[in-house]
């Protein structure tokens, strides 16, 4: 059909055909979504990754568990979402709550040319102390659907491309080791590069908070990946957690090569969780032992190295906030 826009979500067996773009206006203010995700699809076993941990598989299960909740809230509740994510989810997993409907969010907003508004619904008052994570969920819809296009928000235009992180942890949550070989396969540029920290993200839950086995992966990627999927875990570790005293130190020498990359993970970890004023003491710790100083300053460093960058659109601008906060992390060593 000429002019047409099919939206089609498949995941997992789960899946939902929205409206077309002509037949948008009459549509879209009658729109119920009715989808819901299953919880089971937060079970490490059905998704390949690590159960051999099983301490850190049930911290990171939990987080994945409110990924979906927060998506089933966003999609019941996507006029007025945060009485239910506030009220229904703990403060700590707020956070992943909020990716979740973030997700949920931008695949209204595509299935409804932008008309739903659901992403700014969500970001309104109490979401903007979460918008990294809701930039980031926004993302997941560019796995399953194949949608090139990043996501534009409302409030803060260099942290559109949080989205390309979102879509690295969904594919490689989705594809499992597989899907991140294809990735750091391919042809690098800087939506890849802003890509691939996502992914390394996800590898942290594929190989349930295991040191040794994240950077076993990781050395066996092409050289240039591994800097960026380094970011991702250092990320990973310091918001999601499931890591004690030797798995620091474990990670803290097999990331030794990449260490600012990692660090500057780190640093966005802290930022997100600083804004939303819910601080979990494995983030503290992970902020002490990796950069020693405390978050709120930590924050302070991804505020600085932002200067002058924040009203812009461009991805370039986007990892030269990143390759700041390197420096950063570079001067202080």
């Amino acid at each position: 059909m000429s002019g047409a826009l099919w939206v089609i979500f498949a995941t997992d067996g789960v899946t939902v055909r929205a409206l077309n773009k002509r037949q948008t206006p009459a549509f879209w203010p009658r729109f119920r979504p009715s989808i819901t995700l299953p919880l089971s699809m937060a079970d490490f076993g059905a998704r390949g990754f690590r159960t051999d941990r099983p301490v850190a598989r049930a911290v990171l299960e939990q987080h994945a568990r409110m990924f979906l909740t927060g998506f089933n809230i966003g999609a019941a509740h996507w006029r007025s979402p945060h009485e239910e994510l506030h009220s229904r989810v703990p403060d700590a997993e707020r956070g992943f709550a909020y990716e979740g409907a973030g997700m949920f969010a931008g695949l209204l907003d595509l299935a409804t040319a932008g008309r739903a508004r659901a992403l700014r619904r969500l970001l309104d008052g109490p979401g903007d102390r979460y918008t990294h994570l809701v930039h980031v969920g926004a993302g997941w819809l560019l796995t399953p659907m194949r949608v090139t296009a990043v996501p534009r928000l409302p409030s803060a235009p260099l942290l559109r491309w949080l989205a390309l992180d979102g879509a690295g942890f969904g594919e490689v949550y989705f594809g499992g080791l597989r899907a991140l070989q294809r990735r750091a396969h391919r042809r690098p540029d800087a939506r890849w590069e802003a890509r691939l920290a996502g992914c390394g993200r996800a590898l942290w839950f594929a190989e349930s908070a295991d040191a040794a086995g994240v950077g076993a992966v990781i050395g066996r990627l092409p050289a240039l990946a591994r800097p960026h999927v380094w970011a991702g875990v250092g990320l990973a570790v310091t918001y999601a957690g499931a890591a004690d005293e030797a798995t620091f130190g474990a990670l803290e020498r097999a990331a030794e090569p990449h260490y600012a990359h990692f660090a500057q993970g780190v640093v966005f970890a802290a930022a997100a969780r600083h804004r939303s004023g819910i601080v979990p003491e494995h983030t503290a710790r992970s902020v002490t032992r990796f950069l020693g100083v405390d978050v709120a300053e930590t924050a302070e460093w991804s505020e600085t190295a932002a200067r002058g960058l924040t009203d812009s659109e461009d991805v370039h601008a986007y990892l030269r906030w990143k390759a700041r906060l390197r420096a950063l992390v570079d001067a202080r060593r």
